[in-house]
Order: C-alpha cells, then structure tokens, then sequence
C-alpha cells in the first residue's frame, strides 16, 4: 500500500476525533483519554444503555459514523473483532484520515478465525488504500494536540522525540518515564499487529517531521526486512534512531507470537543490519531514554577518552571501571596538566590523576582543577559525580557552587555528563529535582554510573558510525 504522509500528518493532528465503540465496562477509557483533546471529539455508539454516560462526559454521540458532521481524522476503534469489518467499511466511506483499531483477537490468537478476520481488515484496506493502525494497539499519542494512548500520559509541550513501538504498554510506560527523566515527545504510535501500516511507514514518517530530532523504536519483529533495512539507513543518516528490540532469547521470541503475532529474526542477522544502518541497539527502557538523552543533550560524541570527578576515592575506583566495562577510556592527564595541578593541589587524600579523588577540601578549587582537566589534550568528555555523603541533602549553596562548576567546563563544548548518587532519607524525589535543574541548563544527568556510562558509549558509537557511513 502507499502511504499518504498527509493523512497521517491529520491522524497525528486531528481536527475532529471520533471514538467508536468505546466500552461502559471500562469506565470509556478511550474519551476519558481525550477529554482534554483541542479539537471536536464524537462518540460513536448503539447502545442504548450508554448514551447518558456519554453525554455526561460532555461527548456528543451518533449511532452511525456516517452520521458525524464534517471531515474525519482520526477514528479510534474499540469494538469486538467481530464488528471491526463492519466498522472499517463506515471509515472508508466516511474518507477518515487513519484510523486505530484496539480491537484485538487477530493472528496474535493463532487461531483460523483471527487470522481470518484481519485478512478481511487487510484487503479491505489495501483496496481502498486506506489508513489503518493495529489492530491490538494503543494508537497515536501527540501531547500538544491533547490525544493520548492512556488517560494518565502528560499533554502540553512538545518535545522533540519521536516513538515508535508494536506494544502499547512499552509505548505508554516510555513516555511517562522519559517524561519523569526529562525527555518530552513530539509524537508517539502503538502499532500492534502493524498489518498495513507498519515500523517502517511511521519510521519513515517521523524521519520527515523537522520536529522530530530523534527517534526511540520499540520492535518485535518486522514484516518487510529489505524496506525497514532501506527506510532505517536512510532516516539514520539524518537523525539518530534507537531500537530497542523485543524477543532477543527464544522464549522472548515465543512470547512475541502471542502478543502481536509477529516473527521474531535471529539474533545475529538483526544486530548486523542495524548496525550497517547506523543505527543504536540498546536493550532495556532504561537504556533506550538514557541514549535518547545523551543525543539530545551533548555535541557531537568524537572521542571516546573521559575524565572523571566530583567523587571520593572509593566512588571514584569503580567507576573507573564501569567506565572502561562500558567500551571507555580513562586516560592519565597529559605533562603540562599535572604540571598545572601540582603547583596547588595540595590535599591530603585527594588526587588528581585521573579521576580526579575530590576529598572535602579539594572543592574550594574545583572550578580551577575542572578548567584544567577540561581543557585537557588527553580529554575527550567529562563525567562529573553530583553526590551527598550519606543522610545528607544537597543545599542550594552547594547545588550553585556545582553548576557554577559544570557551567564552567560546557562552555569549552566538550560532552559532559553528570551523574546524581544521593544517599538520603527521600533520595528518589531529591534526584529528580536536581536532574531536571540539570537539565534546564543543558546538562544530561543520569541516576547511576553504569547508566551514565553506557549512555555516553551508545552516544560514541553513534557519531563513530555515522563518520564511517559518510565515508
């Protein structure tokens, strides 16, 4: 089928939003999702015992989508698999722009009459090229237009991340947690089955939207290996994609084929295609966000030499090697730094070799020995500790002594990444406030040092990658 980016740039930005079938049992989650949406929002329902809840929500409904006055953007599909033929033919003569189908009971079932059932939504489809995601998805999710996959997803400001997922809940729970991190989405989709529109339709898509910088990718298993593999090279050489994929063991991929009914590839022929395609493999939610956020945040990774600091000793010692485990170095200083250093590092249980063993005194001087390492030939990025000893709060002198420290050392342009370990009575919510000031000031701020580190790796081999494709 040929994808029209126009109507999915109406799906994505609807004017008029219709929810079909959506169920009293639970609670009308899919126009409580809405309720804040900016545009006209329309029930669809024929069932009698219904109509007055709906209308308590403030929601106009008709029986027939045929009956709906105006052009249609979005439909948002929620009957049983048994009327979503039914539903499809009224979305197609209505000329909807998309619509989502959360119905589920398709080929995930491996069942006869599932995978006959959604031949019928296929060839419907195709004939009339029209516009269909999922089904068994949880859609579309754009938070400055108000529509949303899930009632408690965040709406206002736009970011500029674009994701890509076959499962809802991993779609859902993305956003709620890169949103906790930091991290805003532009623009969201739950594809499900993904049997018109596919990966490689929003991927490609997405790598046309300029509000879009980079692109997070949840996968199971794709459908059109030689398309995905051309649309990947293509948007990764313009903007970083990172994938995430589903189903790397054999019991992952046993259970990928009850979820969406996809087929899973084998480990090695996937890893060595998106690796030709430049783009960034990661294996956890986790490590998907912290990689999104070194991208967004950081220049242009080029080297992969780090500089270590603003720990004790101990701290200081093993993250050296986290560093180094992650595919890192941490080299000594060149001569003319500890030249440099010696002429006033003075302290009896700091050290300055790299990393830099900050004990108590040591931070009257930080700024100087930060500009020093900094600066640095042997340096390629810097990795500062913000850290409490335990019990303790960071207080707001300490916190702009810190950022006097780090906004001092961004100004030389070199990456720099921080890593905020609290050791207090309500350390999670001590954490965030302090990440999210980092970040308002431009400085990407992870909550361990394994998590730190192997976001400024996966950040390495993305522009070391991108340099070789160009070559």
């Amino acid at each position: 089928m040929k994808v029209d980016f126009s109507k999915l740039e109406r799906a994505f930005n609807p004017r008029t939003v219709v929810v079909v079938g959506d169920s009293k049992a639970n609670n009308f989650e899919w126009l409580r999702g809405q309720k804040e949406f900016k545009g006209k929002l329309y029930s669809v329902h024929t069932n009698p015992n219904s109509f007055e809840d709906i209308k308590a929500l403030g929601v106009e409904n008709f029986t027939s989508l045929m009956d709906v006055p105006g052009l249609v953007d979005l439909a948002i599909v929620a009957v049983a698999r048994r009327a979503a033929s039914a539903v499809l033919d009224d979305c197609i003569r209505k000329e909807v722009a998309a619509a989502h189908f959360f119905s589920s009971g398709f080929s995930e079932t491996d069942t006869e009459e599932g995978r006959a059932l959604e031949r019928q939504l296929i060839d419907k489809s195709e004939a009339a090229n029209f516009h269909l995601i999922g089904p068994n998805c949880m859609g579309l999710y754009n938070p400055s237009a108000g529509i949303r996959q899930n009632e408690d997803q965040y709406l206002g400001e736009s970011g500029p991340v674009g994701f890509i997922s076959q499962s809802g809940s991993v779609a859902i729970g993305f956003s709620m947690e890169s949103h906790y991190q930091g991290i805003f989405i532009n623009k969201s989709v739950s594809f499900g089955n993904g049997i018109v529109l596919d990966s490689s339709d929003f991927l490609e898509y997405f790598g046309r939207d300029p509000g879009i910088k980079a692109i997070g990718m949840y996968l199971e298993g794709i459908k059109n290996g030689g398309r995905f593999m051309s649309v990947l090279r293509d948007v990764a050489s313009r903007k970083p994609v990172v994938i995430w994929r589903g189903g790397r063991t054999e019991a992952g991929g046993r259970a990928i084929a009850s979820h969406t009914g996809s087929l899973a590839s084998s480990r090695n022929t996937w890893d060595s295609a998106i690796r030709q395609c430049g783009a960034i493999q990661v294996s956890s939610v986790e490590e998907l966000i912290d990689t999104l956020k070194a991208l967004l945040f950081l220049p242009p990774v080029r080297g992969n030499r780090v500089a270590i600091a603003g720990g004790p000793g101990g701290q200081s010692v093993t993250s050296t090697d986290v560093f180094v485990e992650a595919g890192l170095h941490v080299p000594r200083l060149t001569k003319e730094s500890y030249a440099e250093l010696e002429t006033f590092f003075e302290v009896v249980g700091g050290s300055y070799r790299n990393p830099i063993d900050t004990a108590g005194p040591v931070r009257r001087d930080m700024k100087r020995i930060m500009r020093i390492v900094s600066r640095d030939a042997n340096i390629d990025n810097v990795a500062y500790f913000v850290s409490t000893r335990p019990g303790r709060h960071i207080n707001r002198e300490q916190l702009q002594s810190t950022m006097e420290i780090l906004n001092d050392i961004k100004k030389l342009s070199k990456p720099l990444i921080t890593m905020v370990l609290l050791s207090t009575p309500d350390a999670a919510n001590e954490v965030r406030t302090i990440m999210q000031i980092l970040q308002e000031n431009g400085i990407p701020a992870f909550p361990s040092v394994t998590r730190g580190a192997m976001a400024l790796k996966n950040a390495f081999d993305y522009y070391k990658d991108s340099r070789n494709l160009v070559q």
